[in-house]
């Protein structure tokens, strides 16, 4: 088990595998760095160095009760590719992760940094206000709130199959997927968990994107139940240079799991071009 040690003292868990050019992996909520396995395996088969870490909170990092927010997650980032003297290294983030690395640029800047995925991310706002009406309403996330405090297993089970498309006409859930995400949810905290729901719907990331001067990579479901992709991808592109967006036609929020095929095939272009 390695761990690197966070500014405030806390242990955050991370795997390191390979020796080739580096990426990096933040998870999105309430997972943790188990959910990028399939990327993990796969781009480690062709040549690169594969890091994830667990967000604190969540997984096997330690679940502090303060720091559960976006600048401190960034920070723990960095303290981690500061550790490991990464260099040219390649930032990919899903949702919340997403939302850790381009406030890690905000913070960090891109010095370490060559390029950088974000996939069903929720930059730049996820809540709806007056300068960002596509955003959802704050009664969505009193919700999750709600259901993380009430009864957080029973919630995480309803919530993995909007995650991942099972709820749609036709489909056909996977009841092993779903498991897979009720364990790396229960793994976390309910405090950091519940406090992360505010980090990652109530942080404007606007001018963190503003900052990317690396290329970036957004990929997203044109059919995402939990970062919607009008308020979401199809504006932060178009707010960072130098960008390319793919949009998956159906495709859920999790298409990490459900599509890990065609996102991994998407992800080597990317790094290889």
């Amino acid at each position: 088990m390695s761990y690197v040690t966070s500014r405030d003292g806390t242990r955050i868990f991370y795997k390191d595998w390979g020796s080739g050019r580096p990426i990096v992996f933040s998870h999105g909520w309430p997972l943790d760095a188990d959910a990028w396995d399939a990327q993990m395996l796969f781009l480690l088969h062709h040549g690169y160095r594969v890091i994830a870490h667990d967000r604190r909170g969540h997984g096997r990092s330690d679940q502090p009760a303060s720091g559960n927010d976006m600048d401190t997650f960034a920070d723990d980032l960095a303290v981690l590719i500061d550790a490991l003297d990464l260099k040219a290294a390649v930032l990919v983030g899903h949702s919340t992760g997403g939302g850790e690395v381009a406030r890690y640029v905000g913070r960090h800047g891109t010095r370490r940094i060559d390029r950088i995925v974000l996939i069903g991310a929720v930059p730049p706002l996820m809540l709806k206000t007056a300068a960002n009406p596509d955003g959802l309403p704050i009664a969505v996330f009193d919700g999750l709130r709600a259901g993380v405090a009430v009864d957080r297993p029973r919630f995480f089970q309803d919530l993995a199959l909007a995650f991942h498309g099972c709820n749609r006409l036709g489909a056909t859930p996977s009841q092993g997927l779903v498991d897979w995400f009720c364990l790396q949810g229960m793994r976390g905290g309910i405090r950091p968990e519940y406090d992360c729901i505010e980090a990652f719907s109530e942080t404007d990331f606007n001018e963190d994107l503003r900052k990317f001067n690396v290329p970036t990579l957004f990929i997203h479901g044109d059919d995402d139940q939990i970062v919607p992709f009008p308020a979401s991808a199809c504006t932060a592109s178009k707010r960072v240079r130098n960008s390319t967006l793919k949009v998956y036609a159906g495709g859920p929020h999790g298409i990490c799991s459900t599509q890990a095929d065609r996102v991994n095939a998407d992800l080597l272009a990317f790094l290889d071009d």
